[in-house]
C-alpha cells in the first residue's frame, strides 16, 4: 500500500520553554523563522521561546505566535533535510490551523504572525471581560457531554449558551468551555453520570465557546484584510471535518472556530477514510500523536519536535 501522509500542527497546551531549540541550532532555515518573527513583532519572541520564563510563554498573547513559530521552525528543519513527500492533507488543532495554512501556501508567514498575535490579544481581552474556563471530561460518550451542556444552559440561563463543547479530541476525551459557574455544574453532573475523570484546565479563557464572540468579531476585521490565498494542500477544517481550499471558506473557518467546536476525532477519521495511513505531527510535544493513536491504532504516527524525532521520521518515511 502506498503511503498517504497528513501533516498535523499542534495548538495551545503543547508549548514548553526550549521548544525547537536544538533544531534552530542545527538548521539555519529553522533559525531564520525565529529571527523573522522577532523582526515582524518587534519583540524578542525567540528569547521567550528558548529561555522563558514559563509564565511569560503561557500568556496567550505570547503562546499563540510562539507555538506557530516553533512549529514552523520544525517544518523548516524537516524541509532542510530533503523531505519532499507530498501531503494529502494538512490539519491543525485550533491555533494549529494557522500553521497548517502557512505550510499549505494559503497564508503568508508574516501575516500569520500578525494574525495569531491579534487573535491572542482579542481572546485575552474577551476572557477579561467575561472570565471563564475549560475542563476535560474523560470516559463519557460525546452525546452524554452534549446533553450535560444543554442541561446546564437550561438550568442556569434559560437556554442561553453559557457552556459548550470546545474540543472532541478523541473517543472518550471531550473538553467543555464556558462561564465558571456553568463549568462547575457541568463537572458535577459529569462525575454524577460516571465520567472516569474530570479535570479543570489551567486556563482563564473559555476558548471555542460563545464567550469568545467579541473576539471573533474583532478577528473577522483582521482576517478580512489579510491576504489569504487558495491552499495548495486541502485543510481539514476544525468546524466541519471537511477539506477546504478556497480563500473565503478559509476566512470563515478561522473566524468561526473561535466560538465553535474543534472536531478533531471526526477530522482524523475523515482523513483516514480518504486513504491517509501516516500522520506526522510537526511541532512541540506529542499531544496530537497521542490523540491519533486513540482514534485509530492501526495508522502510522510520527512527529517532528527535535533532532531525534526528526531523524526517526526521515528514516521511517524513507526521505
Amino acid at each position: 500500500m502506498s503511503e498517504q501522509i497528513a501533516l498535523l500542527f499542534p495548538g495551545q497546551g503543547s508549548q514548553q520553554v526550549g521548544m525547537a531549540r536544538d533544531l534552530a541550532e542545527a538548521y539555519s532555515q529553522a533559525q531564520a523563522v525565529l529571527a523573522q518573527a522577532d523582526e515582524i513583532l518587534g519583540t524578542p519572541l525567540s528569547r521567550t521561546i528558548f529561555q522563558g520564563p514559563a509564565e511569560e510563554l503561557d500568556d496567550t498573547i505570547n503562546t499563540q505566535p510562539a507555538l506557530l513559530v516553533a512549529s514552523l521552525a520544525c517544518w523548516e528543519a524537516l524541509r532542510a533535510r530533503g523531505f519532499e513527500k507530498r501531503a494529502a492533507f494538512v490539519a491543525g488543532h485550533s491555533l494549529g490551523e494557522y500553521t497548517a495554512l502557512v505550510v499549505a501556501g494559503s497564508l503568508p508567514f508574516a501575516e500569520s504572525i500578525r494574525l495569531v498575535r491579534e487573535r491572542g490579544r482579542l481572546m485575552q481581552e474577551a476572557g477579561q471581560r467575561r472570565p471563564g474556563g475549560m475542563a476535560a471530561i474523560l470516559g463519557l460518550e460525546d452525546a452524554a457531554v452534549q446533553e450535560i451542556c444543554r442541561t446546564v444552559n437550561s438550568r442556569l440561563s434559560g437556554g442561553l449558551s453559557l457552556l459548550a463543547v470546545a474540543n472532541y479530541n478523541s473517543p472518550g476525551q471531550v473538553v467543555i468551555s464556558g462561564e465558571r459557574d456553568a463549568l462547575q455544574e457541568a463537572m458535577r453532573l459529569a462525575r454524577q453520570r460516571g465520567a472516569a475523570k474530570v479535570l479543570t484546565l489551567a486556563v482563564s479563557i473559555a476558548a471555542h465557546s460563545p464567550l469568545m464572540e467579541p473576539a471573533a468579531r474583532g478577528l473577522a476585521q483582521a482576517i478580512a484584510r489579510a491576504p489569504i490565498g487558495e491552499a495548495s494542500i486541502p485543510l481539514v477544517a476544525n468546524l466541519t471535518a471537511e477539506p477546504i481550499t478556497y480563500p473565503e471558506e478559509i476566512r470563515q473557518e478561522l473566524i468561526q472556530q473561535l466560538i465553535g467546536s474543534v472536531r478533531w476525532t471526526a477530522s482524523i477519521q475523515r482523513m483516514i477514510a480518504e486513504g491517509v495511513n501516516c500522520f506526522i505531527e510537526v511541532g512541540p510535544g506529542r499531544v496530537l500523536s497521542g490523540l491519533v493513536k486513540r482514534i485509530d491504532g492501526q495508522v502510522k504516527v510520527l512527529n517532528v519536535s527535535d533532532n531525534d524525532s526528526l531523524e526517526k521520521t526521515l528514516a521511517t518515511t524513507g526521505s
